[in-house]
């Protein structure tokens, strides 16, 4: 019997088009009855990773394929039958999309016959065909035939249009050897509604109007063969020709070898040697008297494994990089894993102390994982880009390119897009998508329907659009650019993968993201950034230029008690990594005092401590509550376990340590305990874990621990999954921590001037930091066109905190370019300072809207004119001159009416998203006086369970994974913060408030925490109420009392300048974590 092989089916890589993941058409090709699968996307090998994947996973044979849609309309199916036609093909896409805008790719006939050679084609017939189609398949198979492996073939599907017989015998007529094909868009014919939605998405229409472009039925699905043979009958060569071409083909993509740079080594040496002459070089420079034996045993150790595997090349590469960051006094620091390493930590490379702490090396590089090392590093997210431009320019942009991210549809994306793709209105769309909370939605979207008075039930389109939204999730949407992982290769990047231009100028793009080169075991420089160290570069400058003081990040030993007193308190806004609610919580409850306090403080509060039960124990042990009891084995050292636990009270914090338990308690090897640690991310859906369970409590059980602790210490561990921190990467970022609160704690002004000048970073918005920065003194300076920089700067201010005043900078004045300020400063340095709006307008290059955003950021009240005079002025500068207005006299300035309190604002948050007048929440409230309702202060003096009402605008709202549904808020008013929780039950019955609201009202009651330190305060709330409606008030309040009435803003001519009459409160989107 006749086999056949779906040869070029498109998956959902073919943006748009395909309607079914890779692996679902592989596990469909096992189920049908396939012994092998073909996928052939448009101009892209996009998902072939996965494919190949896949159909590995099923034991199904796999051909990596591509559909080639030329830029006259002819589209070719081709297949590379070995590892020199896969780089041509690749080199072909390649020159194709780099010769086009991002997301196209343009391919002529010269360009695709001079790429031919070692592939396998076929010519797709068109459904409809004629003497242009023939003529052109001849002449192609004619000019094909010397490089093909096989002759050009003419591809051919079924149309069920009831000529197919007919048209299969004109083809046949032609002369060209048919091969027959599926036209397979999707695995079962179940996909067929959303395989028109997509083409609708696509072409921005609706299902509605797509006339012949929809689904003329459900056979565009993948067939079993005997279907295939059934529908070729008469043509059973077409069928029997899929196996010359599974035949021909013996490229796998196993075979892609990845070769490292080799311009990082010396002249006459190897990799290995080139290494150790850089490990020698860094211990003559770091170590003038010479390593400890510890250090130099590591290293010994780790050149040992790293020679064994033959990855010399990957950290010089990675040396490199650095070394030319150092060498631009760009900040940077590794992280992740590599922080285990000692010969990271001699180069430079990480900074986590592998002398002082016992890090485990098998958690960054062993011979049995398989797969190479993993090196993030963090630079200053500002100088980044020179980082990445300094890669490409060493090693060429046809060798060097950044791996790609995939943009999926998410529950929002996909019910607005599906429900516009269906008709429905753009009003229910947007109040579903509005009421999904999360990246993976929260539940049954029938009831968000029903929650917005929709009823699913009685409306068969609607309850198409949801089942269809539900379907279309995780579909790839399109491909981005990862934000700093690159491959880079010795020999031609475009023959191993292909390279697309990125949507950002200067960069190049795979369309393979990390995944991907992760299965194919290619090297990965992951160029990170890394906003906090744009911050503290910035505050080291700082204090050099205005405290005569040079300090570097190595400079800081975390030994200061007033840093730690600092953290103690809570005080941490702008701290790096634990300036969140639940780590500015949890710093009362832990205390820090040393170094090793700020390494679990960065780990504890994150889903794997707390989903294995650790954060209570560990705090109870450490506050003497609880003895830290550490069994001991019948056999063997009794402290064996004592050492891997003793520094985090007998509970495993860290992955390291889980992999120790595993080692010391239950006789794993290192690769196992490796396995075990991979095991709890990657496998959790297979059942997997079952196995290591039970090696591991068996093995702890063998050697005399309890079966209640060694069933604890697994289920602790399991706790982990995907989340738990390595100890390194805890103690790499707990460096930072310290360095931020440093220059917090010393230098508040400089460190709230670089945090602003870092933005955007971190959870706080500019109007938080700059109330921060005036709780510690600091006095603060408004936006001024005669003293403002770009940046915020520092001003001498004998009353301040350092002496130092913060003047803001015009970053923060919305619609103001950088040039457009850059230009204003050069011209007063050389010129002076302005002398009135006219003046500024004459002298500096800016346009009308540059000036108005000045004026509405009321940076013109030090030339004598608040913010409407200056708006006034700005507008009559570009106003046409009235006929005769040179003979007539000059015009009277008109007297505008006071702005009130509450439009000052309303405006200062419109023109900079901060304002130094009254808080929003100090001039609503004498109203909320009047309705009985609390503060934060009233919040911070109440005592346990005491239930109140708090009104406030919505800061952060997060909803962590670990948290079980429960949802947390951080409000602000005139006189703090307080912090919201509420139970899955509440967030749900007020669902519409907690997704969207601006300012609460939130009535619950108080948890009370005391501490030493400061008080841990909670309102646990019952109910909540959206009041941003109060918002449109403020502009009628002043700070002494509420009137009603306003000055009409229409009493005054205003020569061509429009403003709202009511200017709404156009506050900071709040930052939201899911």
């Amino acid at each position: 019997m006749t086999e056949f092989t779906e040869l070029g089916a498109l998956t959902n890589f073919s943006f748009l088009r395909g309607a079914s993941h890779p692996h679902e058409l592989a596990a469909a090709a096992k189920a049908l009855g396939h012994a092998a699968i073909g996928v052939a996307d448009r101009n892209a090998f996009a998902s072939v990773v996965r494919a190949h994947v896949a159909a590995r996973e099923h034991g199904l044979r796999f051909l990596p394929g591509t559909r080639l849609c030329l830029t006259d309309g002819s589209e070719y199916l081709a297949w590379p039958t070995d590892r020199t036609a896969w780089g041509r093909l690749t080199r072909l896409l390649s020159a194709g999309r780099m010769a086009s805008p991002k997301g196209e790719c343009r391919i002529g006939r010269d360009a695709l016959i001079a790429h031919a050679s070692g592939s396998v084609m076929a010519m797709i017939a068109p459904d409809e065909g004629g003497d242009d189609f023939a003529a052109r398949l001849r002449a192609d198979a004619m000019a094909l035939r010397p490089h093909l492996a096989l002759p050009l073939f003419c591809a051919v599907s079924h149309r069920f249009r009831g000529d197919d017989r007919r048209r299969l015998d004109a083809l046949v007529r032609l002369g060209v050897p048919l091969l027959a094909a599926g036209g397979t868009r999707y695995h079962t014919p179940a996909r067929r509604r959303l395989a028109d939605v997509l083409t609708a998405i696509r072409l921005r229409t609706t299902v509605d109007a797509l006339g012949f472009a929809a689904e003329a039925n459900a056979e565009a699905h993948l067939k079993p063969p005997a279907e295939m043979l059934r529908l070729f009958h008469g043509h059973e060569e077409a069928v029997a020709n899929t196996q010359r071409v599974v035949k021909a083909c013996h490229f796998s993509l196993d075979e892609l070898r990845y070769e490292y740079p080799q311009e990082v080594l010396d002249v006459g040496r190897t990799a290995q040697q080139t290494l150790q002459a850089r490990i020698a070089e860094a211990l003559a420079s770091r170590w003038p008297d010479g390593p400890s034996a510890k250090l130099r045993r590591l290293l010994d150790e780790e050149l040992a494994l790293i020679s064994q595997l033959d990855y010399a090349p990957y950290f010089l590469t990675v040396h490199e990089i650095v070394r030319f960051a150092a060498s631009k006094g760009i900040l940077f620091q590794g992280r992740g894993s590599a922080a285990n390493s000692a010969v990271c930590y001699v180069l430079g490379i990480t900074a986590a102390d592998v002398e002082t702490h016992d890090l485990l090396f098998a958690r960054f590089l062993s011979t049995a994982r398989n797969e190479p090392p993993d090196i993030d590093v963090d630079f200053e997210h500002e100088r980044r880009e020179e980082v990445i431009q300094h890669i490409y320019e060493r090693y060429g942009r046809e060798r060097a390119a950044l791996c790609a991210t995939l943009a999926r549809y998410r529950p929002r994306s996909a019910i607005r897009e599906v429900g516009k793709a269906l008709g429905l209105t753009e009003d229910v769309t947007a109040g579903l998508a509005k009421s999904v909370w999360g990246p993976r939605g929260d539940r049954d979207m029938t009831e968000v329907a029903a929650e917005q008075g929709l009823d699913a039930a009685g409306d068969p389109r609607l309850a198409m659009a949801l089942e269809l939204a539900e379907e279309i999730q995780d579909f790839p949407r399109h491909l981005s650019t990862h934000v700093g992982g690159f491959v880079i290769t010795e020999g031609p990047l475009v023959e191993l993968a292909v390279v697309s231009n990125a949507s950002m100028a200067d960069r190049t793009t795979l369309e393979w993201d990390k995944d991907d080169i992760e299965a194919l075991r290619m090297l990965k420089v992951d160029v990170l950034g890394l906003g906090m160290l744009t911050c503290l570069r910035r505050g080291f400058e700082l204090i050099e230029r205005h405290h005569g003081k040079r300090i570097r990040l190595p400079d800081l030993k975390p030994t200061d008690p007033r840093v730690y007193d600092m953290l103690c308190k809570a005080d941490a806004i702008g701290v790096f990594q634990v300036e969140s609610r639940a780590q500015m919580n949890m710093l009362p409850r832990l205390k820090p005092r040393e170094f090793y306090d700020l390494v679990v403080e960065v780990a504890i509060v994150r889903p794997g401590p707390i989903q294995g039960d650790m954060v209570h124990p560990y705090l109870r042990r450490r506050d003497g509550l609880e003895d830290a009891t550490i069994p001991s084995p019948t056999d063997g050292d009794p402290d064996e376990l004592r050492a891997v636990l003793k520094h985090t009270f007998g509970v495993p914090l860290f992955q390291e340590q889980a992999m120790r338990i595993a080692i010391v308690a239950a006789g794993f090897t290192p690769t196992e305990a490796d396995a075990l640690r991979r095991s709890m991310a990657t496998f959790r859906d297979e059942g997997k874990v079952a196995a290591f369970r039970e090696k591991f409590i068996a093995g702890m059980h063998r050697r005399g621990y309890p079966q209640d602790f060694a069933e604890r210490c697994f289920q602790q561990i399991e706790g982990f999954g995907s989340y738990g921190f390595p100890e390194s990467h805890a103690m790499s970022f707990a460096l930072l921590v310290y360095a931020s609160a440093w220059v917090k704690c010393h230098h508040p002004a400089v460190f709230a001037c670089a945090l602003l000048n870092s933005q955007p970073m971190g959870f706080y918005a500019p109007a938080q930091i700059v109330r921060d920065a005036r709780n510690h003194r600091v006095q603060i300076r408004p936006i001024d066109a005669n003293h403002s920089d770009w940046d915020c700067t520092l001003e001498a201010a004998p009353g301040s905190a350092e002496g130092l005043a913060l003047r803001l900078g015009l970053r923060l004045v919305s619609g103001l370019s950088q040039d457009v300020v850059t230009n204003l400063a050069k011209e007063r340095a050389a010129r002076g300072a302005f002398v009135s709006i006219a003046d500024l307008a004459r002298r500096a290059p800016i346009d009308r809207s540059a000036l108005e955003a000045l004026a509405g950021a009321d940076a013109f009240r030090g030339l004598g004119r608040d913010r409407r005079a200056a708006l006034w002025d700005t507008a009559a500068l570009s106003a046409p001159a009235p006929p005769l207005a040179a003979h007539e006299g000059a015009e009277t300035a008109p007297r505008l009416p006071r702005a009130t309190a509450g439009e000052q604002t309303v405006l200062d948050y419109a023109g900079t998203g901060l304002t130094l007048r009254a808080h929003p929440m100090k001039l609503l409230r004498s109203q909320l006086d009047a309705l009985g309702l609390a503060d934060t202060r009233a919040l911070a003096a109440a005592p346990q369970g005491r239930s109140l009402w708090l009104p406030g605008l919505v800061l952060v709202r997060q909803r962590p994974g670990s948290a079980k549904g429960v949802v947390f808020f951080t409000i602000e008013d005139e006189h703090g913060i307080a912090n919201l929780i509420m139970y899955p039950d509440i967030a749900e019955r007020f669902r519409a408030t907690v997704v969207a609201a601006k300012l609460i009202l939130a009535e619950g009651t108080v948890e009370r925490h005391d501490t030493s330190e400061v008080p841990i305060i909670h309102l646990l709330v019952r109910r909540v109420s959206d009041r941003t409606d109060l918002l449109a008030t403020l502009h009628h309040l002043d700070e002494a009392r509420w009137d009603g009435a306003m000055a009409r803003a229409d009493e005054v001519q205003h020569p061509d300048y429009r403003r709202d009459t009511q200017p709404r409160l156009r506050l900071p989107s709040s930052r939201d974590f899911h």
